[in-house]
């Protein structure tokens, strides 16, 4: 082997090798272009089975002609012979035994074509089962291949390894709220120990102070009027 010639069988094996991983990475196309394949030989086939059909017809169509012509000759010749015409006796005698051979011809012509054309008929029928089965298998493949799929990407996701784009988004969005929310509790403690805060703290604590002060001098007015009113009491008892 020459030297060209070895170049030229790496260069097949490498378009091979390119050819192979292309058709396992698009199992969708290499399905429907072998599909397609089948339907333009289906047609091809129809023809063929067409012309084999029209074939068939037409001798059917002669031989009943020619069966038609013997019994008119048939009917003829007995008339012929009463009336004593010897020459187209002779005449329909001759056209009876060639119509006879045309016709035996004609029936074995037509059982051979009537038998191909069933054959042919039945093929085209199991080629077009076939077609059936390949788009049937075209879809039970493709949903192993996605369920197949699935199943890889819920496994990687689970150990921690899948690499798909809409993993990651989730891993952003999710990082980049909890960012948003470490902000706004960063907000909250910030303003916890703002100066208006403490002071908000201070006025709500005077508040409270001075309406307690408030309800003690109360209390204290209240005690001492019971205590006068107790004191009014006992004088006019003396009285």
């Amino acid at each position: 082997m020459g030297f060209f010639d070895r170049i030229a069988n790496v260069w097949r094996g490498f378009l091979s090798l390119w050819v192979s991983d292309l058709e396992a990475r698009n199992p969708e196309a290499v399905y429907e272009a072998a599909i397609d394949e089948r339907v333009r030989k289906h047609r091809d086939l129809k023809k063929a089975v067409s012309g084999i059909v029209y074939l068939r017809n037409k001798l059917s169509n002669e031989l009943e002609e020619k069966e038609a012509e013997l019994r008119e000759v048939m009917n003829q010749l007995p008339i012929a012979i009463e009336e004593g015409e010897d020459d187209v006796a002779l005449v329909l005698i001759q056209k009876k035994d060639e119509l006879t051979g045309q016709i035996e011809h004609l029936s074995a012509e037509l059982a051979k074509v009537s038998d191909q054309a069933e054959e042919a008929k039945a093929g085209l029928l199991e080629f077009q089962s076939e077609i059936e089965k390949l788009k049937r298998e075209k879809e039970e493949m493709l949903a192993k291949k996605a369920n197949a799929e699935a199943r890889i990407s819920i496994q990687e996701t689970l150990d921690g390894l899948s690499t798909e784009a809409d993993i990651k988004a989730l891993e952003n969005v999710r990082e980049q709220i909890n960012k948003t929310q470490a902000e706004a509790d960063i907000g909250s403690e910030i303003q916890g120990d703002s100066l208006d805060a403490k002071l908000k703290k201070i006025r709500a604590k005077a508040q409270d102070s001075s309406a307690r002060n408030q309800l003690e001098e109360m209390k204290r007015q209240m005690q001492a009027q019971r205590a006068s009113a107790s004191e009014g009491a006992g004088v006019k008892k003396t009285i």
